[in-house]
């Protein structure tokens, strides 16, 4: 199967491209390489593939570009992750999330409308789409209609242009909404991966809401398997329903952040210190993956210990930097 991939040099895609290309898939992809964070761990990334993939620098947001590279490659299943990530680099930066997230997402819609022989598009969502919601666990079915960032609108704008254009032109498409993914070859600006670096560094770890928080950290290893299996088979559609619909994909455990940092603290063999913080403003207290849509439909749940999980990105990052 052909496979294209947006946002191929990111954590995710970087992930996705190596598992679908050792099942056999042919994959090609798109990064624009911009620097959120250092373009040289994207390129990293990029290396890492090698040969395996057919890559191309290209910005999802240059509608016209990306229409051409998705005709050229002419792909049996679209699997779009790039976009513009971070809840706290939005408060300052609205409009590179207006480009990625907003322009961006209409013109993979767009490319994927027009293209030949497409089987479906698999997009990006975000578990930030559920802001402050109180009932827990979040499920598929709740109200996503009061976002407490930028981010998490873009990515809730995400799902209703998708949904649109599924019914407009009958466009089969799947969202995942992505529960704190973690893991080797992470992102740098998330939580596990500061202040592991901090750890190792003897520096102290901002804590925000005085350690009062919780995540569904869901190891990258779950989350690929996920992406593979809706990839192989897309879900069945009745003949009046909509061809869209969301699975959360994550962890179903929430764990409380100061038990993250204990974890950290057994993995990289060193003590924390912690520099207790209030809540920062677009961050929200709890997130926790209701996974039953996503067992029922493919028969399979994230489960990845985050003790195992982390374990693995510690050593990771000792080799890769070397400290």
């Amino acid at each position: 199967m052909k496979i294209l991939i947006t946002g191929i040099a990111g954590f995710i895609g970087f992930h996705t491209a190596t598992r679908l290309a050792k099942s056999g898939h042919t994959i090609s992809g798109v990064d624009n390489l911009n620097d959120y964070y250092s373009p040289a761990l994207k390129k990293a990334r990029i290396a890492e593939l090698g040969d395996t993939i057919a890559f191309s620098e290209v910005d999802i947001a240059d509608a016209d570009a990306f229409s051409a590279y998705v005709k050229a490659q002419a792909p049996d299943v679209v699997i779009h992750l790039a976009a513009q990530a971070g809840v706290r680099y939005s408060i300052d930066n609205p409009f590179a999330y207006a480009r990625s997230n907003l322009l961006g997402h209409l013109s993979v819609l767009e490319a994927c409308r027009h293209a030949t022989g497409l089987s479906h598009l698999i997009y990006a969502s975000s578990s930030s789409v559920y802001g402050g919601n109180e009932k827990i666990p979040f499920s598929e079915d709740d109200s996503v209609d009061a976002p407490v960032s930028l981010y998490a609108a873009t990515k809730k704008s995400d799902e209703l242009m998708s949904s649109t254009y599924a019914h407009l032109y009958n466009l089969k498409q799947v969202g995942l909404r992505f529960f704190t993914v973690y893991g080797p070859w992470g992102r740098p600006d998330m939580a596990y991966w500061t202040f592991t670096d901090k750890l190792l560094r003897g520096e102290s770890i901002p804590v925000f809401n005085h350690g009062d928080m919780r995540r569904d950290f869901t190891f990258i290893d779950d989350v690929t398997k996920c992406i593979e299996a809706i990839a192989n088979k897309p879900p069945k559609f009745g003949p009046s329903e909509r061809p869209h619909k969301v699975y959360n994909i994550g962890n179903h455990t929430p764990v409380p952040l100061l038990e993250m940092i204990s974890t950290l603290e057994v993995a990289t063999n060193c003590t924390a210190k912690l520099d207790m913080k209030p809540m920062q403003p677009g961050d929200v207290q709890q997130t926790y993956a209701d996974v039953s849509r996503l067992i029922a439909d493919y028969g399979f749940n994230p489960s990845t210990p985050i003790q195992d999980g982390l374990h693995q990105f510690v050593e990771w990052y000792r080799r890769y930097t070397g400290q």
